[in-house]
């Protein structure tokens, strides 16, 4: 396993790869590695000859008070992670490397970044769209892989690759969950002992969202106003959002006539927490 901090060094035993005709996998992490990540690690390792991991914590993507500064770091453990999963490549580079000197170039995508997350983290998706993108340039691969957990994100970013024609596969695999529900994320550690408790609300909520909607309801807002309740009264943090969005598009929908997204955002103290569920609709 190697492990490289220069965005050149990575691109030359990229090509040198591809020349010789293997397939190029990719996983782009923030690090604080967990079984979320591994899915996705097992799945590009099983899918390709090469298999690359970058770990990088992108100060574009976070705002003004955000957990930048504090945001979980275990180099060590990462590493040990990444060698037990046969990751052939770690690229791990510095904020300096990535955004040298008289840094002015972003890629933005529109209209679909305004909305959910990105109303309440103006510029977040502008640094998440960025940094793929140049990691996308780097690591050239044939295959890129996602967790279906930060469901916007992944929408953002395939609607990236396919108006920038980045020759890429963008594939999303399921969110993996703690034994009660809750997602995995690397920001579940700010979590209180009663915080933790209280978070697995959000799973069991959009679970009986969705099999109310199975069951026929097609009232967008009366599934929204159900889950906000249902959260209100068992869980102390403040609600960001909750929607139910068209799965492909992520405008709200008023009737659910089609495959839908129940998103939801909610805030701990130190903590802010997201979480969907994708509804599917016999027609």
């Amino acid at each position: 396993m190697k492990i490289i901090s220069h965005p050149k060094t990575l691109q030359k035993i990229i090509s040198q790869s591809r020349r010789r005709g293997k397939s190029v996998g990719f996983v782009p992490t923030m690090g604080y590695l967990h079984e979320g990540h591994i899915s996705l690690i097992k799945k590009c390792r099983r899918e390709n000859d090469i298999a690359v991991l970058s770990i990088f914590i992108n100060p574009a993507q976070f705002g003004p008070g955000e957990d930048f500064q504090i945001y979980p770091r275990d180099k060590k453990n990462d590493v040990l992670l990444a060698k037990k999963e046969n990751i052939d490549i770690i690229f791990y580079p510095s904020v300096e490397m990535m955004y040298a000197g008289r840094y002015l170039t972003y890629i933005e995508v529109e209209d679909i970044t305004k909305i959910l997350c990105g109303a309440s983290r103006p510029g977040h998706f502008r640094g998440v769209t960025t940094i793929v993108g140049k990691l996308l340039n780097i690591v050239q691969p044939q295959r890129m892989y996602l967790g279906q957990k930060d469901a916007q994100q992944c929408v953002v970013i395939k609607q990236m690759v396919k108006d920038l024609h980045f020759p890429v596969q963008v594939k999303v695999l399921p969110t993996v969950r703690e034994r009660d529900g809750l997602a995995l994320s690397s920001r579940n550690c700010y979590l209180s002992a009663t915080e933790r408790e209280e978070a697995a609300v959000l799973y069991k909520t959009l679970k009986s969202a969705r099999q109310k909607i199975l069951d026929g309801e097609k009232d967008a807002k009366k599934i929204c106003r159900y889950m906000r309740v249902k959260i209100g009264r068992e869980c102390h943090a403040n609600i960001d959002y909750i929607a139910c969005v068209d799965a492909e598009t992520l405008q709200s929908v008023s009737s659910i006539e089609k495959t839908v997204v129940l998103a939801l955002a909610v805030k701990f103290r130190h903590a802010r927490l997201i979480d969907n569920v994708t509804v599917h609709l016999k027609h």
